[in-house]
């Protein structure tokens, strides 16, 4: 298996990595949200009721 990072051979301790460093690599794309996913937002059809409360009635006390 390879480092998904470098592409060098793993090392067991940081599987699926071959070092911390790669480790740290990927850690960091996580947390700064570089892995993140593309959301195709749909337009809600005419008569289906919308998500977001409107008038606040919906809403939880705090």
């Amino acid at each position: 298996m390879s480092c998904p990072i470098c592409g060098k051979d793993t090392v067991a301790k940081y599987r699926p990595f071959c070092s911390r460093r790669c480790a740290d690599v990927d850690l960091g794309k996580w947390l700064s949200g570089a892995y993140a996913l593309p959301v195709e937002e749909e337009d809600a059809s005419p008569g289906e009721p919308s998500l977001a409360p409107e008038d606040g009635k919906n809403r939880k006390p705090h």
